[in-house]
């Protein structure tokens, strides 16, 4: 385990891979239990990991609000999956592997031990090649919904292989028995979207519009030098049909060309999201690639955001990485977990993307941020 030195990344280090393992730190997830206990998870990629045969991932409890953590559980067969409570249980959702099979699985002891997603009724839910993130999983209408991508395509090619859709369940329903989940058609990529611009969409999240209407919001990734957009795909209200706009289903937004997930707050009665911002510095790099630097952002109305307040930086962008930060919010906090690309004592992380940190942190009094806003 990680010991405190100098090099600690800020927040609470949960776990630490040196890159001389050849596994990096991959999909943080947090789930809050109904008693207090916060749940993190992460899963392992890179050359010495499993990623591609069955993947692992680990599970970690904290019961001081965050201050320590102590893992409790490794899961063979856990790959970009999301950790949520619901019905009395924690489920943790996802695929097997890296373009594996969609599966659930089902904690009854609040994440030490797990079900085993074998058959269509228990957990086994979509067979084939799909591809997710930890994205949200919201109620709507008395389902689960959530967005995942179907990644079977005339390519193999990262990106373009992507298919947009949605599942959804009866909230009330067995989430380990596969009929009861609807699915969408998928939505294929298409090359000509933003004048050619386009080169994929993927990690979804389910967020319902303030009309009631659900989205599949997708994060685009775009050429260097271009503006981030997300991508708006329309969800029928049975949660059978997926449809988008290529004239108005491209929406600019700061950060969408990496992973983010969209939270709305009732109180505020904006949507909130955690963005890697791009500073104008690197207007002519890849967006993607921008991972330096974490920000807070709100919108009123999906189209236009709002910034908020700058939570984690570092001037260097090749070896510094916050990002695929899962978040909940707490009372009048928000909790959240990074996949940290950072210093260590053996020269540290490979690159941004190849992180070898997961860490916990809070953003207190979220709300009294609103007053402060830049356009």
């Amino acid at each position: 385990m990680f010991s405190q030195n100098a090099l600690t990344p800020p927040g609470i280090v949960i776990n630490y891979l040196s890159k001389e393992t050849g596994k990096y730190i991959g999909s943080p997830s947090i789930c809050i239990l109904p008693d207090g206990t916060y749940i993190a998870s992460h899963d392992e990629f890179g050359p010495k990991s499993k990623e591609f045969a069955s993947a692992q991932t680990r599970i970690f409890s904290s019961d001081n609000m965050g201050k320590t953590w102590q893992q409790i559980a490794s899961i063979d067969g856990q790959f970009w999956s999301n950790l949520f409570f619901q019905n009395g249980a924690l489920y943790i959702m996802g695929t097997n592997k890296h373009h594996g099979n969609f599966i659930i699985r089902k904690s009854t002891d609040n994440g030490h031990t797990w079900t085993l997603p074998y058959s269509k009724t228990t957990g086994l839910i979509l067979e084939g090649e799909y591809h997710t993130a930890p994205v949200p999983v919201i109620i709507h209408n008395s389902r689960i919904w959530r967005a995942v991508e179907y990644a079977t395509a005339p390519t193999t090619r990262w990106g373009r292989r992507y298919s947009a859709m949605m599942l959804s369940a009866p909230v009330n329903s067995d989430f380990l028995n596969k009929d009861n989940w609807r699915q969408t058609n998928f939505l294929r990529y298409d090359s000509t979207y933003l004048d050619g611009k386009f080169n994929a969409w993927l990690e979804g999240n389910a967020v319902v519009g303030k009309d009631g209407k659900m989205f599949d919001i997708l994060r685009v990734d775009v050429p260097a030098g271009h503006a981030e957009y997300a991508a708006f795909v329309n969800i029928s209200k049975d949660g059978r049909k997926a449809t988008f706009d290529r004239e108005t289903g491209f929406i600019q937004m700061p950060g969408a060309s990496k992973k983010f997930s969209i939270r709305y707050d009732k109180l505020t009665d904006r949507y909130w999201a955690l963005i890697n911002a791009v500073d104008t510095t690197y207007k002519t790099r890849t967006p993607a690639s921008i991972r330096n630097q974490l920000v807070l952002v709100s919108s009123s109305d999906l189209k236009i955001w709002q910034f908020h307040k700058q939570l984690l930086f570092n001037e260097d962008i090749t070896r510094h990485g916050f990002q695929y930060v899962d978040w909940l919010f707490e009372n009048d906090n928000i909790v959240f977990v990074s996949r940290t690309a950072f210093d260590d004592a053996t020269g540290g992380a490979n690159n941004f993307h190849d992180a070898n940190f997961l860490t916990f942190h809070r953003i207190e009094n979220f709300r009294n941020f609103i007053t402060n806003t830049k356009d």
